[in-house]
């Protein structure tokens, strides 16, 4: 079991950047596939960036080039790096965190408070 507090948001220019982290606690970080999502206002949440436990990643055509997710599983956290944020950026993030296991995905984790990210002007 792993519970997952975000941290890191706020307030930033366009084109600036940001850094968000994800502080796990649990025994089995490291098996997790972990990743971030975010939902702007009046969207529905979405898929980021995904890390697997072995390292790939992968990203939504929206942020590719922009955003770099990243893991230490050493210190039981997750990473995404965000440069050049544009306004459509603007969201709370979330990180969740699923296993594979016989040809399906768990279950996602309960949702926390996610961290606010604003982009504007």
């Amino acid at each position: 079991q792993v519970q997952l507090v975000e941290s890191g948001g706020g307030l930033v220019q366009p084109g600036g950047s940001l850094r968000l982290s994800c502080a796990a606690s649990g025994s089995t970080f490291s098996r997790y596939t972990m990743g971030w999502y975010r939902q702007g206002p009046g969207n529905q949440r979405e898929l980021v960036a995904a890390i697997g436990s072995g390292g790939s990643t992968n990203y939504a055509d929206s942020v590719k080039g922009r955003f770099t997710i990243s893991r230490d599983n050493a210190k039981n956290t997750l990473y995404l790096q965000m440069n050049s944020l544009q306004p459509e950026d603007t969201a709370v993030y979330y990180c969740n965190a699923r296993l594979y296991y016989s040809s399906t995905w768990s279950p996602l984790l309960a949702w926390g408070q996610g961290t606010q990210v604003t982009v504007s002007s």
